[in-house]
């Protein structure tokens, strides 16, 4: 049977202020048309499935039309679906009897019974072949947060053995332990065992800016060790790079879209696994193309960045939500009040989209933490002076401060009302 494996969607998220509906929207649409020229038979999404808990009208839409449509194209595709550590669970499993009818499951949470066990049926989803059988069995563990897994309650006497370690993680893993063997005791003879988890494994590539820490000081990553031959694939999802996590069946697909301009030379893919039996046939990433292109400018000087920007070329029939981000970062030795005016006067005329303007100011020699300054004494004016130097390495020029005197006299003169 084939799978597609994706993950950290993040519908809904909006990029320093702009919201990317265009792109979800194409990049849902191209998830579709592969899913039915692959002619898969599940689709695996691990986690993150939208940007934040309370998610948009619209970012919900797109999900459940998505889910809507892909029934209709394939009405024997499953799809589990399991909340990461942006989505609220709760919210996912919300709307989860209606799509189950849509052969689409929801797993948001993780239940224990009252003997203390957990709930491992409710997690078990039988993956089925185009014939109708049960091919596989997909172990769905969505995001653990830490009420979740730790506290006396989920301690048996068995659990001993784990009292030295990190109580979080301890629990993460008894529950993936405890998962595996209601899935082992569950499946018959040729079929296969897949393990879909929002989690951070121990020695994966982090990315540069845009991942949120599960935990504070990042004490939440687990082995790989936790997921034992048997299981055929581990589909994963929260870190946003794809890739293999020491063994080609335990991967993470990585973010369909850039998430922050620091992913912009990342390969984002979705990854389609093919088992055969209980084993894994083969994997293949595939690239998902970029429905809105991506810019880096700089850093560097700023002649150099404004080359860069004249010599940037883009499609002017594009509709305006398809024009390319772009992220500038200029490196200057001295300040420039009009700097803004300047980068955007480059491409005036472009259909580009500025996004965000990174001044990288010059470090000052010897710089070090400022010393403790009585701001009632020393006056607004002497202030802006001496901050002025201590960032430029020099005393600000007359026209500088004939521009701050008549900044400071503005703002003195402005109605109290005006200024409430």
């Amino acid at each position: 049977m084939k799978l597609i494996h994706t993950a950290d969607w993040h519908l809904g998220q909006t990029f320093h202020g702009q919201e990317r509906h265009a792109e979800h929207k194409a990049f849902l649409a191209w998830l579709l048309e592969t899913l039915v020229a692959r002619e898969a038979d599940a689709l695996l999404v691990a986690g993150d499935v939208f940007d934040v808990v309370n998610p948009s009208l619209r970012a919900q839409e797109l999900l459940y039309d998505f889910i809507v449509t892909a029934h209709e194209r394939l009405p024997a595709l499953d799809v589990v679906l399991i909340a990461g550590n942006h989505d609220s669970g709760n919210r996912i499993e919300l709307p989860a009897p209606l799509m189950r009818r849509l052969r689409t499951h929801a797993l948001g949470r993780v239940s224990w019974l009252e003997d203390g066990n957990l709930d491992a049926e409710r997690l078990l989803v039988p993956l089925t072949d185009a014939r109708g059988e049960t091919r596989a069995w997909c172990l769905a563990l969505p995001f653990l947060r830490p009420a979740e897994v730790t506290g006396v309650g989920r301690v048996r006497p068995d659990d001993d053995e784990d009292n030295d370690r990190n109580d979080y993680v301890a629990g993460i893993t008894r529950v993936h332990e405890r998962l595996i063997e209601a899935a082992r005791a569950r499946r018959e003879p040729g079929q296969a065992l897949v393990a879909m988890s929002h989690a951070h494994l121990r020695g994966a590539t982090v990315s540069e800016a845009s991942e949120r820490p599960i935990v504070i000081g990042g004490e939440e990553s687990i082995s790989a060790g936790l997921f034992p031959t048997d299981i055929a694939y581990v589909a994963l999802g929260h870190l946003h790079r794809a890739q293999q996590v020491g063994e080609t069946r335990i991967r993470y697909s990585g973010s369909p879209l850039p998430l922050d301009f620091s992913e912009v030379a990342y390969p984002h893919q979705v990854v389609e696994a093919v088992l055969e039996g209980e084993a894994l046939a083969g994997v293949e990433a595939i690239p998902v193309p970029r429905p809105v292109a991506m810019h880096r400018i700089g850093p560097g000087d700023l002649d150099t960045v404004l080359a860069e920007l004249e010599a940037l070329e883009a499609d002017p029939s594009l509709p305006r939500e398809r024009w390319p981000w772009l992220e500038v970062r200029v490196s200057l030795s001295a300040p420039v009040p009009d700097l803004r005016a300047r980068v955007e006067a480059a491409f005036e005329g472009h259909a580009l989209r500025l996004l965000r303007l990174e001044r990288r100011l010059p470090r000052v020699d010897g710089e070090s933490a400022p010393e403790r300054i009585d701001l009632e004494q020393l006056g607004p004016r002497k202030l802006f002076a001496l901050t002025w130097e201590a960032r430029w390495g020099e005393p600000p020029a007359d026209d500088v401060m004939t521009d701050f005197d008549r900044l400071l006299q503005e703002v003195l003169d402005r109605p109290e009302e005006e200024g409430a």
